[in-house]
C-alpha cells in the first residue's frame, strides 16, 4: 500500500494495481493492458492512470519487463506483503472513532438534562426577610409581590406583577393558532431554515386560508411556491407559520388585482386596454 505525501493510503495507485493484477499471470508477470483499458477499468482519466503507474514503479510494486504491440509489459512484485501492523492500526483507529462518537453522544445528552444538584428549592421555612425568599445556599432570591389593598378590595396601582400571571399581549394575527398544536405556546426560538424547522402545511392552516380567502386560492400551489422560494434563498425565520400567512395574504391580494384589470386588445406595436364598454363577447380572450 503506497502512501501519499501526507501519509494517507494512495487508493488511486492501489486501484490501478488491482486492474493490472487482473491481467497478470499467476507469477505476477505478463500484465500488458493498455492505458485505455486501465481507464475503462478504473474510471480515471489518462493522466491519472499514467501518474499512478509511475508511482507504483517508483515504489517497487511493478516493473517494466518489455513491450508488445506498443503496450508496456508489467511484472507485479508479488513477494511484497503488507505489514501486519496495518490491520492493527485500522483496529485502533476504529476503536478511537467509536469512543469519540460515544463521548459526543454523552455530551449531547448532558446539555439537555438538568441535574438535581443544580436545582435550588425554596420553601416557606426558608423565608428570612419580609420581601425576599432565599434558598439555603443564599445564591438565589425571588422578590415577593408587595400589594396594598384598599378598603374596596382593589389592587394598588403600584403592585408588581407576579411571574406566574399570563401575558396580556394580544396575538399578532387573528390566525395566531394557524401553526396548530402548541405553536402559539412555544417559547421564542432562534431563527432556522425552513427545512431544519420542519415546516408543514397543517389542516388548521388550510382551513384558515380557505375561510379567509375562499376556495379560489390554490393553497397547495402557493405553499409549494413559498417553500421553494425560502429554500432557494436559505431564509431564516423565527415563526414559519406566520411567514406563510403573509405569503398567502400577498398571493390573494395579487390574484384579486389581476381579476380587476381591464381586458386587453391587440394594437400596432403591442397591447392596450379597452376604454369603451362593449359586448364582452367581442373582446373575449383579449380580442
Amino acid at each position: 500500500m503506497l502512501l501519499t505525501d501526507k501519509g494517507k493510503p494512495d487508493t488511486t495507485s492501489r486501484h490501478v494495481l488491482q486492474a493490472l493484477a487482473e491481467h497478470a499471470h499467476k507469477d505476477g508477470g505478463g500484465a500488458h493492458p493498455s492505458v485505455f483499458r486501465l481507464q475503462y477499468r478504473t474510471g480515471y482519466d489518462r493522466r491519472t492512470v499514467q501518474r499512478a503507474l509511475r508511482r507504483l514503479e517508483t515504489g517497487g510494486l511493478i516493473q517494466k519487463t518489455g513491450e508488445t504491440n506498443g503496450r508496456t509489459i508489467w511484472t507485479l512484485a508479488l513477494h511484497l506483503k503488507r505489514p501486519a501492523t496495518d490491520w492493527a492500526d485500522l483496529e485502533r483507529a476504529e476503536e478511537a472513532e467509536r469512543q469519540a462518537a460515544a463521548e459526543r453522544k454523552r455530551r449531547s445528552r448532558s446539555k439537555r438534562v438538568t441535574h438535581s444538584a443544580s436545582v435550588t428549592v425554596t420553601d416557606f421555612a426558608s423565608v428570612t426577610e419580609r420581601d425576599v425568599t432565599h434558598s439555603p445556599s443564599g445564591r438565589h432570591a425571588l422578590e415577593m409581590r408587595d400589594v396594598t389593598h384598599s378598603a374596596s378590595g382593589r389592587h394598588a396601582l403600584n403592585a408588581a406583577l407576579t411571574t406566574n400571571q399570563p401575558s396580556v399581549q394580544p396575538p399578532t394575527t387573528s390566525g395566531a393558532d394557524v401553526g396548530g398544536g402548541s405553536a402559539g405556546r412555544r417559547e421564542p426560538t432562534p431563527t432556522a431554515p425552513i427545512d431544519e424547522d420542519g415546516f408543514v402545511l397543517t389542516d388548521a392552516m388550510r382551513r384558515w386560508a380557505i375561510d379567509t380567502f375562499g376556495s379560489g386560492l390554490d393553497v397547495d400551489y402557493e405553499t409549494a411556491q413559498f417553500v421553494d422560494h425560502h429554500r432557494a434563498e436559505a431564509s431564516r425565520r423565527a415563526n414559519w407559520p406566520a411567514e406563510w400567512q403573509k405569503w398567502i395574504r400577498r398571493s390573494a391580494k395579487w390574484a384579486s388585482e389581476r381579476q380587476q384589470r381591464p381586458p386587453l386588445r391587440a394594437v400596432a406595436g403591442g397591447w392596450q386596454p379597452y376604454t369603451n364598454p362593449v359586448d364582452p363577447s367581442v373582446y373575449e380572450n383579449g380580442f
